[in-house]
C-alpha cells in the first residue's frame, strides 16, 4: 500500500514559484506522487497568500484543485477540540492552524506522510507520541 501524501504550504509555493530555492526539489517530488495529495483549506489559504504576487500563482493553486491533484479532505469544525489542543501544546513552537490541521490529518490517515519544508514537523507528534513521517528536502 502506498503512503498517502499530505501536502503543506511550502512545497506548493515552491512548485509554483520558479524563483523559490526549492522549486526543482518540489517539482521532482510532485512528479513522483500519484494524485490526489490531501491538504486542508488552511494550507490553501496560506499558499494563495504567499503566491499573490507571483503571476498566475493563485490560479495555479486552484488549478491543482480543479484537476484533482489536490483534494481538500478535512473540515476544521469537525476537529476543533483536537486542533485547539495541538496548538496549545505546541504554542512555544508556535504551531500554525495549517500545521495543526496537517498533524490531525496525519492522525486520521495512519499510513501517510507530510510533504513539507517545515522542520517543525520533526518536533510535532501524532497521537501525542508518534513521529510523523515527512518528505522534506535534506537542506531544509
Amino acid at each position: 500500500m502506498r503512503k498517502q501524501i499530505l501536502v503543506d504550504t511550502g512545497p506548493l509555493v515552491a512548485c509554483i514559484n520558479r524563483n523559490d530555492s526549492f522549486h526543482f526539489w518540489a517539482r521532482e517530488r510532485l512528479s513522483e506522487i500519484n494524485p490526489p495529495m490531501l491538504t486542508c483549506e488552511a494550507v490553501l489559504a496560506e499558499t494563495c497568500f504567499l503566491l499573490q504576487d507571483t503571476p498566475g500563482g493563485t490560479s495555479a493553486v486552484l488549478g491543482l484543485l480543479e484537476r484533482g491533484v489536490l483534494l481538500v479532505d478535512f473540515q476544521v469544525s469537525s476537529h476543533i477540540r483536537s486542533i485547539r489542543s495541538l496548538m496549545d501544546k505546541y504554542s512555544s513552537v508556535p504551531m500554525s492552524l495549517a500545521d495543526a490541521c496537517l498533524v490531525k490529518m496525519a492522525e486520521l490517515h495512519e499510513d501517510s506522510m507530510v510533504m513539507t519544508m517545515d522542520n517543525d514537523f520533526l518536533i510535532y507528534r501524532r497521537h501525542g507520541r508518534k513521529t510523523i513521517p515527512v518528505l522534506i528536502p535534506p537542506e531544509a
